[in-house]
């Protein structure tokens, strides 16, 4: 899916040269300044690296050599590109592009004269432990039970909120709960950093992993992450959903269908560990957004959960129900916008944790109606919401769902009624277009990534943003298979290893530079050294600084403006709706590397 186009005659090795450098190399420095991904390449893959030139030190520079870890031996040499600007810094980069070369193997790459970079690995499935390790870090976020040994390794822990005793807040009472009666409400991840449970953004998480079995569901039929429930009649990843989805579903008021905003503290916990933080939880006020994405997410877990009837009876068709009594709510409740200052006004304790407002519900509707419309193939669904006019569609957020709706119709397209058939080749235009606007002008980058071709794409959570728009790229392969779309999602997966302005790898645990100090509750009170494995930090924030007021930020340019500190929320907090697509992307592009292998083999047979 990946194979490069080989020029007629192979680059020519320049023998002379190599003998008279290899003596050189081994002299040589580790730098930062080489910046790619620190895991590693596929053979058949694209192969690139960054040299960001802040002194000056490689404007005589032309060649770059790949060598063993050792630096004794060269393997291949190449030249390096002409210098290309960073229009966010002004800083200039030149790039190293060695796709061409394909052994397996460990490698470094050199600059004589310049210095090294971190080794890499060249071989078959070298995202596979990542794509794991990224699923695994939702099992890390699980509220209310043990983490043992077994399971969690040196991270262990103790159960953390029970959730069994929630409140009933004043804002969210009704007849049948009045404020102060309690209800039970367990499980679910720890949303981000926090130890608060969303339904917004649990809603978009647990969609983004949904998407990716229903994309490649054969690919997860050996996919094990070593959670207790591996080896049951469940692939992991969906028991991991299944954590999730059980707590969403006691989100919802079963006297009338509404779904609550979120469940919470009145204020944040402290730096704790999760058995230490036993402040009172509530559920408060229910909400249009929370309705509608939960509606969707029900929706789509009902077609999902439909294929395992017969190792969890009854739960697809619990889900289906759940949906349409969620859909009926917000019919009758379209204004019931969640505005937490407003709700402190009225009610009290004040709340003043994550708010997850969102003022326009027009996005959660074409979710909810998309995903309902393609499990229940009622018109009534894809008749209620009109799609909009405009070509544009917007990267998916937790405050923007809509593209999760197309997402659905282009990938059931074949399946549909002939009411949505009608207007199928225009969704799939528009996925294809967005894609387009994507990598246009890509080649121009200073790092040669999707990501980061403006500043706008530095905000909170802009790791999210690099994986949500390799989602986006791997959507347009699906319905075009131009291997191009693959290619620059590989590209952002690329940055998130260390192809970025920073040289960080986001992901912890992963990387020879990886994040230390996320902010996230466990990683700081846990007294171990390393960060729980498997999460993304948020990434390079433009207005950091101003957000969360930490000490220590130096950068002047918004693709730098990072700090590895706990204190760094707006810059290093990690959340589950950032976790979700980089476990979509990096699975899928296993999953689609697999397929390809195998396809190659049997046409060799």
């Amino acid at each position: 899916m990946y194979n490069i186009s080989h020029i007629g005659i192979a680059r020519v090795f320049f023998s002379v040269l190599l003998l008279l450098t290899t003596n050189f190399a081994t002299s040589q420095s580790l730098t930062e300044a080489i910046r790619l991904n620190q895991l590693g390449f596929y053979p058949n893959a694209s192969k690139v690296a960054v040299v960001v030139n802040d002194s000056g030190g490689l404007d005589r520079r032309e060649i770059f050599q790949l060598v063993t870890p050792d630096r004794k031996q060269v393997v291949f040499s190449g030249k390096l590109s002409e210098p290309k600007q960073n229009l966010i810094s002004g800083k200039t980069t030149r790039l190293a592009d060695f796709s061409i070369y394909q052994r397996t193997g460990v490698y470094v790459l050199l600059i004589p004269g310049f210095g090294y970079s971190y080794p890499f690995e060249i071989r078959q499935n070298v995202y596979r432990a990542l794509a794991i390790g990224a699923l695994k870090g939702f099992y890390y976020q699980r509220a209310s039970t043990d983490l043992p040994v077994q399971y969690a390794a040196k991270w262990n822990r103790l159960s953390g909120h029970p959730d069994t005793r929630i409140l009933i807040h004043p804002s969210a009472a009704s007849s049948d709960r009045p404020a102060g009666t309690v209800i039970a409400s367990p499980k679910g991840w720890y949303d981000a950093g926090d130890y608060n449970k969303y339904i917004v953004n649990s809603g978009i998480t647990t969609a983004t992993l949904l998407a990716l079995y229903e994309d490649f569901p054969a690919y997860f039929k050996s996919f094990d992450t070593a959670i207790p429930e591996t080896g049951n009649a469940i692939p992991d990843l969906l028991d991991e959903v299944l954590w999730n989805l059980r707590w969403m579903l006691t989100m919802q008021d079963p006297a009338d269908g509404g779904v609550y905003h979120k469940l919470t503290n009145a204020r944040f916990d402290g730096m704790v560990m999760p058995d230490k933080a036993t402040q009172d939880r509530y559920v408060v006020q229910k909400s249009i957004t929370a309705t509608l994405d939960f509606a969707a997410v029900l929706a789509q877990a009902s077609r999902v959960f439909r294929n395992y009837n017969r190792a969890l009876p009854g739960l697809a068709d619990s889900c289906q129900t759940a949906a349409v009594n969620a859909w009926k709510w917000a019919q009758q409740n379209p204004n019931a916008v969640y505005k937490q200052n407003e709700m402190n006004v009225q009610f009290d304790p004040d709340v003043v944790t994550g708010g997850y407002e969102d003022r326009d519900s027009s996005d959660e509707w074409l979710w909810a109606a998309s995903e309902l419309y393609v499990t229940t193939k009622d018109d009534a669904y894809y008749a209620a919401v009109k799609l909009k006019s405009d070509e544009k569609m917007p990267l998916p957020s937790w405050n923007q769902v809509r593209s999760l709706g197309y997402y659905t119709l282009a990938r059931f397209s074949g399946a549909l009624t002939p009411l949505g058939r009608k207007d199928s080749e225009l969704v799939k235009e528009r996925i294809v277009a967005f894609a387009n606007e994507l990598i246009q002008g890509t080649d121009k980058q200073a790092f040669g990534t999707v990501m980061g071709k403006s500043a706008r794409d530095y905000i909170w959570g802009s790791s999210a943003v690099a994986a949500n728009q390799g989602i986006a790229l791997i959507q347009a392969y699906q319905l075009t298979k131009d291997a191009k779309y693959l290619r620059f999602a590989l590209g952002n997966l690329d940055y998130l290893l260390g192809r970025n302005a920073i040289g960080y790898s986001f992901v912890t645990g992963f990387g020879h530079k990886s994040v230390m100090h996320p902010h996230h509750r466990p990683s700081v009170a846990d007294g171990i050294t390393e960060p729980v494995p498997g999460l993304l930090s948020g990434g390079p924030n433009g207005n950091a600084p101003k957000q969360d007021k930490c000490a220590g930020y130096t950068a002047t340019s918004a693709d730098e403006m990072f700090l590895d500190d706990s204190c760094s929320y707006a810059s290093n907090e990690i959340a589950i709706n950032w976790n979700a697509p980089l476990v979509y992307l990096a699975a899928a592009i296993e999953a689609l590397q697999v397929k390809q292998t195998v396809e190659i083999n049997k046409l060799m047979k």
